[in-house]
């Protein structure tokens, strides 16, 4: 937790910009006092009142001022801080940063602290692998600047690859480890932990050719195996049948049904946390038929006797020695999305649960964007519509988060 400590954080003009204001409340969670200061090119992104209202402290941007410069108000932010996160960084303030500049508030203060600094790097693809970039941040890394991302992924360019700022969650983790051990934050923060993930559909055969089942494609639940897995986590992944290849660097068990989805979470062995975003069927045909049925002329559709699928999110969460530290449900619905979401975290057991609306018009099933809400036993947070690995990157980071808390503040949320 961060309780006491005292966060000076820079933003930047670029469009990750608006992270921060998601990062400004989840250090004030934790008890951090933030205070901000913004550049001329980063107050066209977010406003100061927004950033002043979220920290519940004035927020500094003219070098000039008469009055905060009365006491030479730049050395005393920038010494008052126990550490200055400049996020979003980017490729301009990095060039400033390893130039020495101090053109503006945000570059003298960063000049004149004797404080650790973090980097949270975020620009175009091109601007993050250009070569003067990159002995720019190579000349900071010498000087003692940690930096945590950036991730890969889409850009507001419409460019794909290395340059994107990394999860408010994210960068949370790299301040609590920066403030608890005076070092850079793990690149892998889930090391030596174990992820069960359930992705796709499952198939409740009717006979030999026919079977029950949905739309679901399996591209979120593979995004977030891909992105536990990429935190350091060792993932077991338990696919129904997609068309999505295996993530890299996972465990993939095939299946088809539920029942045998359930066998293989059960026999994944001992884990740290679930993330159940399979499509499981809710129902399966009592006594399926060993021959294809055949269609008579003038003879009425067979009755389908149906019988309850194994509940494989219930089971996960029971109470006992072998439970997982942190179960995460989806609750796909298509209408009264929240409502129905927070009934089910509350009948299943589990401790948080994604909810997201899969009607039709939403385009989610088979879809590349997601739009979903986080429920937990504190409330409801709303995520924007992301891209569907921004969603799990988003996510594999709040459980990196969650799983790094100690044991009082996780039984609290």
């Amino acid at each position: 937790m961060l309780h006491g400590k005292r966060i000076l954080l820079i933003v930047a003009g670029g469009i990750a910009a608006f992270k921060s204001l998601e990062l400004i409340r989840r250090l004030r969670e934790r008890g951090a006092a933030v205070r901000c200061v913004v550049t001329e090119a980063g107050a066209r992104f977010v406003t100061p009142l927004s950033l002043q209202a979220l920290s519940e402290d004035r927020v500094y941007t003219n070098m000039f001022s008469l009055t905060d410069e009365n006491e030479m108000g730049h050395i005393q932010l920038s010494r008052d801080a126990d550490l200055l996160v400049v996020a979003p960084a980017t490729a301009d303030i990095l060039a400033r940063m390893a130039g020495g500049m101090a053109d503006d508030l945000a570059a003298t203060v960063l000049l004149a602290t004797d404080k650790p600094v973090l980097a949270a790097p975020a620009m175009n693809v091109r601007m993050w692998t250009h070569a003067a970039t990159a002995a720019n941040v190579e000349t900071l890394k010498k000087r003692g600047v940690t930096f945590v991302g950036p991730n890969d992924g889409a850009m507001a360019c419409n460019e794909h690859g290395p340059g994107r700022m990394s999860e408010p969650a994210e960068i949370v983790v790299a301040i609590e480890s920066m403030l608890a051990t005076g070092r850079p934050p793990l690149e892998q923060p889930l090391a030596g932990k174990r992820a069960l993930v359930t992705s796709g559909p499952t198939r409740e055969a009717i006979d030999p050719v026919r079977y029950i089942s949905n739309h679901s494609s399996g591209k979120q639940g593979h995004a977030i195996a891909a992105a536990l897995s990429h935190l350091g986590a060792e993932v077991t992944l338990v696919s129904g049948p997609v068309a999505v290849a295996d993530p890299p660097g996972v465990r993939t068990v095939h299946v088809d049904s539920a029942d045998q989805m359930l066998a293989a979470c059960l026999g994944a062995g001992a884990i740290d946390v679930a993330v159940c975003a399979a499509a499981v069927a809710d129902w399966k045909v009592a006594k399926p038929s060993s021959a294809k049925i055949k269609k008579k002329p003038g003879a009425q559709p067979p009755a389908l006797a149906l019988e309850p699928n194994p509940d494989i999110l219930a089971t996960l969460s029971k109470p006992g020695a072998g439970r997982p530290t942190l179960i995460v449900g989806f609750a796909a619905e298509t209408e009264n999305l929240v409502a129905n979401a927070i009934d089910k975290r509350k009948r299943k057991g589990c401790d948080w649960i994604l909810a997201n609306d899969v009607s039709p018009a939403t385009g989610t099933f088979g879809g590349e964007r997601n739009t979903v809400h986080l429920i937990s036993a504190t409330g409801v947070e709303d995520w924007p519509t992301l891209a569907k690995d921004e969603v799990a990157g988003r996510l594999a980071a709040r459980i990196a988060l969650h799983l790094a808390r100690p044991r009082s503040a996780e039984a609290a949320e």
